[in-house]
């Protein structure tokens, strides 16, 4: 912009703002009175329609999937993709804070004074990023599977097998997502470190050994004795074929 463009803008911009009128009371009033309708009509609406109320809270329940408000799901799926528990303060305060802080100093390094987007193309750009981002990250959380199913491909000799030994694979699988066997243990990237990690538990212990300790394992483990037999032997398939590879 040369001194000629700057003095015609420094004009028109003189006049615009003395022709506009003085942000108290005028906009004050109008956002005042905006915000008495909106919160008029959610007491209205919560009067008349009420809140939905679910079951009442299992505080023992294993299959609860947890879920954040839907404006946190681009958050909750930057969790979901960090998944070393070393990164976990990178993805919850880092990542955000990095975000916000360039967002906020972007009038410092985008100082052009024009108003057209096509004249703007750092801003833009920023908006259009940051946009994209948060829809892409807010769909895939939305669409997320249960943190406590197992994020594991079958081995390669299950898939060689294929047939009823692919299908136990598969059952077995759902079973420790059901079970809350990640509650204690770690399972490929999923699960937690209170118990021993079973990723290669198939390198160490037979099906017979497996079977027994879900049968009567030490404590705290809880006895899996009550599970179905067709549960259970497929739960002892899966971990029985669990061996890194």
């Amino acid at each position: 912009m040369n001194t000629r463009e700057k003095e015609a803008y420094l004009r028109e911009y003189s006049i615009l703002k003395s022709q506009g009128k003085p942000f108290f009371p005028y906009s004050v009033a109008k956002d005042s009175i905006m915000a008495v309708v909106v919160m008029a009509s959610i007491i209205l609406m919560s009067l008349v329609l009420g809140a939905e109320l679910g079951p009442k809270v299992d505080p023992t329940t294993t299959t609860y999937t947890p879920r954040p408000e839907w404006y946190f799901f681009f958050l909750f799926e930057v969790l979901r993709i960090i998944k070393p528990p070393s990164l976990t303060p990178l993805a919850a305060i880092g990542v955000p804070t990095i975000a916000m802080i360039l967002l906020f100093l972007l009038p410092f390094y985008d100082r052009s004074p024009e108003r057209r987007p096509e004249r703007r193309p750092i801003a833009m750009a920023a908006a259009f990023f940051t946009i994209a981002a948060m829809a892409f990250l807010t769909y895939e959380g939305a669409h997320a599977g249960s943190p406590n199913q197992i994020d594991m491909e079958p081995p390669p000799a299950v898939l060689a097998a294929g047939g009823e030994t692919l299908r136990m694979w598969e059952a077995g699988k759902q079973v420790v997502a059901q079970s809350g066997c990640l509650a204690c243990h770690k399972i490929g990237e999923n699960g937690n470190s209170l118990g021993p990690n079973l990723s290669e538990i198939g390198t160490t212990s037979s099906r017979q050994a497996i079977a027994r300790t879900l049968v009567n394992p030490t404590a705290p483990m809880p006895s899996y004795a009550e599970l179905a037999p067709e549960k259970r032997d497929a739960l002892v398939e899966f971990l029985a074929r669990l061996r890194g590879e």
